[in-house]
């Protein structure tokens, strides 16, 4: 085999996150020459002996994603899942049930205890299944007439995407809640689950209508999309890096060359002299690998995140960076109470397949600062554990924390992009021979703006080939069969 230096590559990607994984399948059946380079550091937090005694069983009975997304059916992955035969090696589980914590149940009584003493015993609130639709909303006991005429207003709105250029001059950037009261009398009470459906990170009164109104929408009309009662669904093993690892073993198959533990410690570009003229492809760059390796490329591509210094002066001042707090926790119960089949004839929830019996995953996250948010996710947990009305009360087993960082250069607010936005950031610098991805967002969701990044910069590559570069992520089988794309 060629050494790496013997080669000058068409495209270096540094790192192995979705987009990355994504844009190196797409680029290698478009016939470069490509070579993946990611590395990561996973520090072992205990032995399986240490496990085994604490009663989680083996360490590998268990797969946590330390960026856990839904994918709603309407995301444009799904159908490029489809078309680039990758679905074929993917297995996904249907999100059940939403609920919500109503506090307002809650309440202190006073009781006498043995010695006579009056003492202030708390009840705590109830979980509250959320309405997924207008059918479930009609059928909620527990929504008065007059509050389901209200809901039934603004779900019709939602579900109507064409009505949103009336709605975002005058509302998209105020407060949500303030919206839902001023214009559809909508109780705080009843506010709060379709705050809920937004998945936004923030409070309802930091949560604009043009950032909620189109997640309301998209939730509305993935239900039902590929079976009743759910609109999300979640890989079944390892989350959004299960897609990766797809991606990368198809890749690979395809002649790319995936390079671990090597990340890119600096960039020597072409002199000014020397460098191409607007429209023709980029001179060939020396990129200094760690651990002194040299190899030459002409793109080279990659978040801001995952390439060097001297080579992301050219990106968008970039905000203030997001410092999104994780507590992710192993817990004694499967708390299938929470997941009812979703309707019938409807697969079984995420929540009812586990990976070790008798055992449970909850992931928590929140905005706040590390010291505080750790405090309130423990609570958060401790909370949910003690409303599903278990006996014993199902216990924490095993716990992680951490912090992911995000830079996000300007925040979302529709979920239908300009392609031409999505690409200034890429176009900034593409004379140089360098284009960037945006670090996937630490929402709670895939977000479609993921995929318009990847077509983005693959549109850039590959303009000078026309017709001939073939569709979108749409690719025949190879020749020899569906099995030289690393399926089993």
């Amino acid at each position: 085999m060629e050494s790496l230096n013997d080669i000058t590559w068409d495209v270096l990607l540094s790192g192995t996150g979705l987009p990355q994984s994504l844009l190196a399948l797409l680029i290698l059946r478009t016939a470069f020459q490509a070579s993946e380079f990611g590395q990561a550091s996973i520090r072992k937090a205990s032995s399986d002996e240490e496990v085994s005694r604490s009663g989680l069983g083996f360490s590998r009975a268990y797969s946590i994603s330390l960026a856990p997304h839904l994918i709603y059916t309407r995301s444009n992955l799904i159908p490029t899942l489809v078309s680039s035969k990758v679905y074929r090696q993917l297995e996904f589980l249907a999100v059940g049930s939403w609920w919500i914590y109503n506090n307002e149940e809650a309440t202190q009584s006073e009781a006498s205890n043995a010695e006579g003493t009056r003492a202030v015993k708390e009840q705590r609130g109830t979980l509250r299944k959320i309405p997924g639709g207008r059918e479930d909303v009609f059928t909620d006991k527990s929504i008065d007439l007059r509050s389901t005429r209200s809901l039934m207003k603004f779900l019709k709105l939602a579900a109507d995407a064409e009505a949103y250029p009336t709605v975002i001059p005058e509302w998209g950037e105020r407060p949500f809640h303030e919206y839902l009261e001023s214009r559809f009398k909508i109780s705080p009470s009843l506010q709060a689950p379709l705050h809920a459906l937004t998945l936004s990170p923030d409070p309802s009164n930091q949560t604009t209508v043009a950032y909620a109104l189109p997640r309301v929408h998209r939730h509305l009309t993935s239900i039902g999309l590929f079976g009743p009662g759910f609109g999300a669904v979640l890989p079944k093993w390892g989350g959004l890096a299960e897609i990766s690892q797809v991606a990368c073993r198809a890749g690979a198959v395809g002649g790319g060359v995936y390079v671990l533990k090597k990340g890119i410690e600096s960039v020597e570009q072409p002199s000014h002299g020397s460098s191409s003229t607007e429209g023709a492809e980029p001179r060939p760059s020396a990129v200094i690998l760690q651990g002194g390796d040299v190899i030459k490329t002409r793109w080279i591509i990659g978040t801001p995140s995952a390439l060097p210094k001297d080579a992301t002066h050219d990106t968008p001042q970039k905000s203030d960076a997001v410092g999104i707090t994780h507590l992710t926790a192993i817990v004694s119960s499967p708390l299938t109470a929470l997941f009812p089949p979703p309707a019938e004839g409807s697969p079984p929830p995420a929540g009812v397949v586990v990976l070790t019996e008798g055992k449970g995953i909850i992931y928590t996250s929140t905005t706040l600062t590390q010291s505080a948010a750790l405090i309130l996710l423990r609570s958060a947990i401790d909370t949910l554990l003690s409303s599903v009305n278990e006996q014993p009360t199902p216990t924490i087993l095993w716990s992680l924390s951490y912090t992911q960082h995000h830079h996000q250069p300007t925040p979302p607010s529709s979920l239908t992009g300009n392609e031409a936005s999505v690409t200034s950031h890429a176009r900034s610098s593409q004379q140089s021979g360098i284009l960037f991805l945006k670090d996937l967002a630490p929402s709670l969701a895939l977000e479609d703006e993921v995929l318009r990044d990847v077509r983005a910069v693959w549109e850039l590559i590959t303009a000078d080939d026309g017709d001939e570069r073939g569709g979108f992520m749409q690719f025949e089988d190879r020749e020899g069969g569906a099995n030289e794309d690393g399926e089993e």
